[in-house]
Formats: structure tokens, C-alpha cells, sequence
């Protein structure tokens, strides 16, 4: 029996049923070694937390107050900085990463503010929707009901950091925590809980629902007590770091996960991964870009309603959040029909939005296109700056 194996033939249909499995027979520890991949539970609510997607921009983008605001590098992370606050973080998706994963987001500080003026706040947050909230079993109008976060953060700069949280449906509230970063340039795992409130609304929607953001600077009309809902400020607490008073700083972030139920660093639930294809579907839902640097690829097939003007619908490849709001970038022959007149090449400047949906995107040229009314061709990018992009953020 010693070289014995269990195999898929060894065990009959039907042998292993839910009913014959004891409660609690299956916890955290006992498949720790079990390729989280393959473990059979739910979609986690944190999207993209192991930051592997990327889609408007693999490399690095220099954000500030007013320049590249929100959304830049990494998908579904966003940055901030309220109230004109100074400073310069470079944002970009990094190998950099612990034991188990492939990528992190590196926040440069490339421009130093030294000194944050009292309104000022500065962070890099996820949004989850509503219903995502309030269907994902957390009892939250009860104080003894929790919902865990957990991190994995590497930083040049060790002390007092804080994350809050933020309500939207309702009275908004706010909830800051703090955790502290022990040694520098080193890999560190974070767990913070959350307790609910009978005061915390989330609506059966997509609207925007909870707000989890990591925070890099925070004055002083700004920041708040820790560990406790208000409907004031509570964007950090005054024992909140200035990441931003060195051009040294570097951190890394990767591995977020948010649980329901109360954990602790020693029976926290395995990171959940996904494969890359499942993890871009579920950013597709809120960013989508049909383009990436290409020229002649064809995205959808196009008919001209006279000499002059053409239109046709973009089928997008996953259904958004919302109808999105789109974005093209136009330039001097940057688009294509293909075959539209008698099998000639028409290339043109312009696409404008004519209307969108949750899974289609209609478009037009008015004047810049020169073909055969009737005629129908394959539209392509014609140009590797060619842009069309698709967003249904929070």
C-alpha cells in the first residue's frame, strides 16, 4: 500500500459527496498546500489584486495633482491628490513581488512635497460595487460582523501608515486603520478588520459601494481617529507617514484580498489567484481597449451611407459595468476601411462616438472618409497611435 495512488479511476462516481464531508473538515491550514488556483470557491471581491492587468499602460505614468489623475497603470487602482496636494508618484505594474506572485504596483515618488498642507490627502484606492457588498454575506449593519483585508507591502520608508474605508449609499461613513511598516525594502503581510455599523446602507446596484484606499499623506483637517465609523473626516490618522517628503520612497503593493468574516495572519483564507484571461474579463467589466499599439487590426465591419461618410458598431468583449463613455485617438490617416470601394483601401482621420452600450459601441465619420454610398469594408487601425477605448469606472 505504501506506493498505492488515488486517481480519478480509483474513486467511484458519486463516492465523495458534500453530505459525507464533516463541518469544518476542510479550513485554511489543511490546503495550504492545495494550488489556490484550483480551489473551489468564489469569485474574490477584490479584482485584480494581484495586479497582474494592466491595459492602459504596461509601463510607468507620472501622476499628480491634475496630471494623470485616477486611473493610469494597473486596473482598478486609482490615485489621488485632493485638494491640489503636491507631491509626484510614478505609478507602473512591477515584477517586483513576494513568494507566490508575479507582480506588484510600484509607487515611485518622483517629485517630493516635504510639507502637506492640512486639506491635502493623497491615496490609491479600489471601488466595489454595491451589490457586490451588499450580496457578498457580510452582515453589515452589525458591529460583530467583520469583513477582513489583507495585503502584501514592501516600502523604503518604515512607520505608521493607514487605510480607510468610505460608503457611498446613504449616509457616507469613513473607517481608517492603521498598520505599521517594521522594516524597510522588505516584504511585509498586512491584515486589517472591518466591523459593520447598523448605520452602513449599500443598495442592490452597480453604484459605487465601498471604497478601500491606501493612504500616502494626510493633513491635519483630514485625518481622524482610528478604528471607528464617522461621517467626518477619517482619511488617515496624524500618525500617518509623509510618503511623499523624499524622492528615495518606493513602495509595492500586491496580493489585496477582501474577506468575509473575522481572520487573522494565522487562519486568513489563501489568496484566491485566477488565470490572467478570467482576471482581465472581470477588469473589462469597469476598462476595455479594443486598440494596444496595433496597425491593421480589423475590429468590426463598416458600410457608407454616402461618398463621405461611413459608420459601423465596435461588439465589445465583455458586457461593462454601465454604457460606457468612449475615447478614440484621431490623427492624420490613423483608420482604415478595407475593401469598402471595389476592393480598394480607404484610410481616414476621424471616428466620432455616435452611441454605446453595455456591450456595443456604435460609431461614425461624418466627412473623412471617401468611398461608394452602399458599400461595405472591414474598418482597421491604420496606425499603431490608433485609439478606442471604453470606460465604465466608479
Amino acid at each position: 500500500m505504501a506506493t498505492s495512488k488515488v486517481t480519478n479511476l480509483s474513486i467511484l462516481d458519486d463516492a465523495v459527496r458534500t453530505a459525507g464531508i464533516q463541518d469544518a473538515a476542510v479550513t485554511p491550514a489543511k490546503t495550504s498546500g492545495v494550488p489556490t488556483l484550483f480551489l473551489p470557491t468564489a469569485k474574490p471581491i477584490i479584482i485584480n489584486g494581484d495586479m497582474a492587468v494592466a491595459q492602459r499602460n504596461s509601463g510607468t505614468v507620472a501622476q499628480s495633482d491634475g496630471s494623470n489623475e485616477g486611473y493610469a497603470t494597473v486596473d482598478r487602482m486609482q490615485t489621488t491628490f485632493g485638494n491640489s496636494a503636491g507631491g509626484t508618484i510614478t505609478t507602473s505594474r512591477d515584477n517586483e513581488a513576494p513568494t507566490g506572485f508575479g507582480q506588484s504596483m510600484k509607487f515611485d515618488i518622483t517629485g517630493a512635497d516635504a510639507s502637506v498642507g492640512a486639506t491635502h490627502i493623497v491615496y490609491s484606492e479600489h471601488t466595489i460595487e454595491a451589490q457586490v457588498i451588499r450580496n457578498s454575506g457580510w452582515n453589515y449593519t452589525s458591529s460583530s460582523s467583520y469583513l477582513t483585508l489583507s495585503f502584501q507591502i514592501r516600502s523604503s520608508k518604515t512607520g505608521t501608515y493607514c487605510v480607510f474605508f468610505q460608503t457611498n449609499d446613504g449616509t457616507a461613513y469613513m473607517y481608517t486603520a492603521e498598520y505599521t511598516i517594521s522594516s524597510a525594502d522588505t516584504w511585509e503581510k498586512k491584515v486589517i478588520t472591518l466591523p459593520g455599523n447598523s448605520n452602513l446602507t449599500f443598495n442592490n446596484d452597480n453604484g459605487k459601494g465601498l471604497i478601500v484606499a491606501w493612504v500616502w499623506a494626510v493633513g491635519t483637517d483630514r485625518d481622524g481617529t482610528a478604528d471607528a465609523w464617522t461621517t467626518g473626516n477619517a482619511y488617515g490618522t496624524s500618525n500617518q507617514v509623509n510618503f511623499l517628503d523624499s524622492t528615495s520612497n518606493i513602495a509595492y503593493i500586491t496580493g489585496v484580498q477582501l474577506e468575509v468574516g473575522e481572520y487573522t495572519s494565522s487562519d486568513l483564507p489563501p489568496f484566491r489567484h485566477e488565470s490572467y484571461g478570467d482576471n482581465l474579463a472581470r477588469c473589462q467589466r469597469y476598462f476595455q481597449k479594443l486598440t494596444n499599439g496595433e496597425s491593421g487590426k480589423g475590429l468590426c465591419m463598416v458600410r457608407y451611407w454616402s461618398s463621405t461618410a461611413a459608420g459601423g458598431v465596435f461588439n465589445l468583449p465583455t458586457t461593462m459595468r454601465a454604457n460606457p463613455s468612449a475615447s478614440y485617438a484621431n490623427g492624420t490617416g490613423y483608420w482604415l476601411i478595407s475593401g469598402g470601394t471595389g476592393g480598394t483601401n480607404d484610410p481616414f482621420d476621424t471616428i466620432t462616438n455616435n452611441d454605446t452600450s453595455l456591450q456595443n459601441a456604435g460609431w461614425y465619420s461624418g466627412s473623412a472618409a471617401t468611398g461608394t454610398a452602399g458599400y461595405a469594408g472591414l474598418m482597421m487601425t491604420n496606425s499603431t497611435s490608433a485609439k478606442a477605448e471604453f470606460s465604465a469606472e466608479l
